[in-house]
């Protein structure tokens, strides 16, 4: 789950002195959720990536996924991740580059109607996390590794308890056989590195 939603580095804004002392604006970053099930909200989340075009890049979402975070214990390295993603749901803003990418070419969306990410360890400190885990796209599964922020808890205008992260990961789209290229006289079409984008905002259960 994008799924996902999850650049090698994420670059994160300097820490202010009440971001330090563990709240800003109402958010908690010390406190530490412990077993609490928590559900990823759509509306306020989003799994995305990113591969280079020729010179340029091209962005795209997934607009069909789900996620589950639990805090189990007193320690974030209890905690897991579980994000399925719809291949089908792939969106880059252009139909017949959808369609294709859809195709056996590339996600074989019929064989292969989902994209997987479990975690097997979460390290958060302060307001940044690393989580490794395990990506299952088109029968091949590979581990990667999540950086970037961790934005906090806040409570919602109906008084429910939310989560937040930020962060990327970098993988070889080769490596689950998403292998199509064109090769031009200087160079190729695209990149085998894809970034993974993941903003998630999930409510306590």
């Amino acid at each position: 789950m994008a799924i996902v939603a999850l650049a090698a580095g994420l670059s994160l804004a300097a820490t202010t002195g009440a971001e330090a002392q563990g709240t800003t604006q109402g958010r908690t970053f010390t406190r530490i959720p412990v077993g609490t099930t928590w559900r990823v909200d759509p509306t306020h989340s989003e799994v995305s990536f990113r591969i280079r075009h020729l010179a340029g890049r091209v962005r795209g979402f997934f607009t069909e996924w789900e996620g589950v975070l639990v805090t189990r214990g007193p320690e974030w390295d209890r905690g897991t991740v579980n994000v399925t993603v719809r291949t089908r749901s792939i969106d880059t803003r252009n139909a017949a580059r959808d369609a294709d990418l859809r195709s056996p070419r590339f996600f074989n969306v019929d064989s292969f109607p989902t994209m997987t990410f479990e975690s097997t360890g979460l390290v958060v400190e302060n307001n940044t996390f690393e989580m490794s885990g395990l990506l299952t796209l088109k029968g091949q599964t590979h581990p990667v590794v999540f950086k970037g922020a961790y934005l906090g808890t806040m409570r919602d205008q109906g008084g429910k308890e939310r989560i937040a992260f930020d962060g990327t990961a970098l993988i070889n789209r080769r490596d689950y056989n998403l292998t199509w290229n064109q090769v031009l006289d200087d160079g190729t079409l695209l990149s085998d590195n894809v970034e993974l984008e993941i903003a998630i905002e999930a409510i306590a259960q």
